[in-house]
């Protein structure tokens, strides 16, 4: 007797379409009528569970957050149990993302440039950029920076940078160039201890 896969539920269905399209055209390069399309949903499903597009938008945001964010946490604790290794290790997760077949840049970046300042994409977006900012720090802390708030900000400027280049050409030089600067900036920042 053959089995028929479960669907999986509609707020999942839409939100992985949503992703997937928001990820490949951008915010404003996808509407609505499509998500609903390639979901599979009616539209009043739709708004049950995203009263409007930003609330969409927000969520999709909110899962590339929580996914990317665990990709920097691997990549740091690959690096081993030096915070000093760590901060430069991140930086495999950049590189990684380089790799990826579809990549187009920084979903957040992306999405800042697309909202206007006060929606809840950009909201979400900004919250991203300073918790990461805010991870960083601790970790330039626990390495002994003079600034870890310098620090911090220097090496997610760079993560920025390099993640943004990515949406205009997908040179696996630009994130192994991050990574050099990156342990440059560490090495200067964060004396080793004797």
């Amino acid at each position: 007797m053959p089995t028929t896969a479960k669907r999986p539920p509609a707020r999942e269905r839409i939100l992985t379409t949503a992703e997937a399209l928001f990820a490949a055209h951008g915010l404003r390069g996808v509407g609505v009528d499509r998500i609903i399309a390639e979901s599979g949903v009616a539209k009043s499903t739709l708004y049950v569970h995203f009263p409007s597009k930003d609330e969409l938008a927000a969520a999709y945001l909110r899962r590339v957050d929580d996914s990317w964010r665990g990709r920097l946490r691997a990549a740091a604790l690959a690096a081993g149990d030096d915070p000093r290794e760590q901060l430069v290790g991140l930086f495999d997760a950049v590189s990684a993302s380089y790799e990826r077949h579809g990549f187009h840049g920084c979903p957040f970046i992306n999405a800042a440039a697309e909202s206007e300042p006060g929606s809840l994409p950009h909201e979400v977006t900004v919250a991203h950029k300073r918790a990461v900012r805010v991870w960083v720090r601790g970790l330039a802390e626990a390495a002994g920076a003079a600034d870890p708030d310098g620090l911090a900000l220097q090496l997610t400027l760079l993560v920025d940078g390099t993640l943004a280049a990515g949406k205009l050409e997908q040179d696996p030089a630009m994130p192994a160039a991050a990574k050099a600067a990156a342990r440059a900036v560490v090495e200067r920042s964060c004396p080793p201890t004797a």
